[in-house]
């Protein structure tokens, strides 16, 4: 892993002067040891919420404990530098930024990713909920992903969120298209 030359680099660059805020991008499956090297040291966390079911986990991404290890990772994410905070002309300085990919066929699980989320951070957590998948690489190896999400699956994980009393963060508008 890369995190320790990193977190030296980042270090070095703050001697001299940066300062803008450090941006985490991340699939979510860290470890808890991996996020403590870097607390106090990314700003943002930038994270996936991928799947909510571990035989999909393993089957799509080779990862047998993803549902377990993502979701506390998105906890520790969040116990270290909270919900996002923006600053007067909307942009993120400090927090939390989940994402969801609606995948096909329900395989990402993102309804129930979100009362995960909202069950154990509350509706404050900024959620990036996108519409954008599209089958490529070996997509055509697994049927289920072969093909763009519907209308009427995207439609519910955006009522999901209503439901829920999800108001932060954002919502793709849906592409009907055949590619």
């Amino acid at each position: 892993h890369f995190v320790p030359q990193i977190i030296e680099a980042i270090e070095i660059a703050k001697e001299i002067g940066l300062t803008i805020p450090i941006v985490y991008n991340t699939s979510g499956y860290e470890s808890i040891e991996t996020l403590h090297l870097l607390d106090g040291i990314v700003d943002i966390y930038l994270v996936d919420m991928r799947y909510s079911d571990n035989e999909n986990g393993l089957r799509y991404s080779s990862c047998p404990d993803y549902v377990e290890v993502n979701r506390q990772a998105v906890l520790e994410m969040h116990h270290q530098v909270g919900s996002l905070i923006l600053d007067e002309d909307g942009v993120a300085k400090k927090g939390v930024i989940v994402r969801l990919l609606v995948l096909p066929n329900g395989i990402s699980g993102t309804e129930d990713s979100l009362r995960f989320l909202f069950e154990n951070i509350g509706d404050t957590v900024y959620i990036s909920l996108m519409s954008q998948y599209f089958p490529a690489y070996r997509s055509r190896e697994f049927p289920l992903l072969s093909r763009r999400i519907s209308a009427e699956e995207y439609d519910r994980a955006v009522e999901m969120l209503e439901v829920l009393g999800f108001e932060n963060g954002w919502v793709q508008p849906h592409l009907e298209r055949s590619w």
